[in-house]
């Protein structure tokens, strides 16, 4: 078996059973993707009813105080981000910047100045927190 090869189980019925380290694995991609549930389960390669019932059940975990399954610090755990470097524009050119963000869901943020590096990381904060439901 090659290095990431992993050989998954399945029932009688022939679905997949996900190891539980792959599972919790999952979920943390899907937090910090900041993709919908349907686009990362496209992506992912799992069924979108399978992930929905993964993150119902960690909530309802989660809800119950299981200390055992408490999300892991966010702040303390490393996160990467994409970075490509794109040929430059020429000097006469409206649409020159030094840096744009490119958040999910296809918006775009241009950095032209300095001083909006502090309103840039500010946004990324308020879009990593976990969106309120009523």
């Amino acid at each position: 078996m090659a290095g990431g090869e992993v050989i998954l189980k399945s029932d009688v019925m022939g679905r997949v059973r996900t190891p539980l380290e792959r599972r919790r694995s999952l979920l943390e991609e899907f937090d910090k993707s900041g993709l919908s549930g349907a686009k990362f389960a496209e992506i992912s390669g799992v069924k979108y009813s399978t992930l929905a019932y993964w993150l119902q059940k960690r909530r309802r975990e989660r809800r119950e105080g299981n200390p055992a399954k408490e999300p892991v610090d966010s702040a303390k755990s490393m996160r990467w981000l994409e970075a490509v470097i794109e040929q430059a524009q020429s000097p006469g050119a409206k649409e020159s910047c030094g840096l744009v963000l490119e958040l999910p869901g296809g918006a775009r943020v241009p950095i032209n100045h300095f001083s909006q590096v502090a309103l840039a990381a500010a946004l990324l904060a308020a879009l990593e927190k976990p969106a309120m439901t009523c």
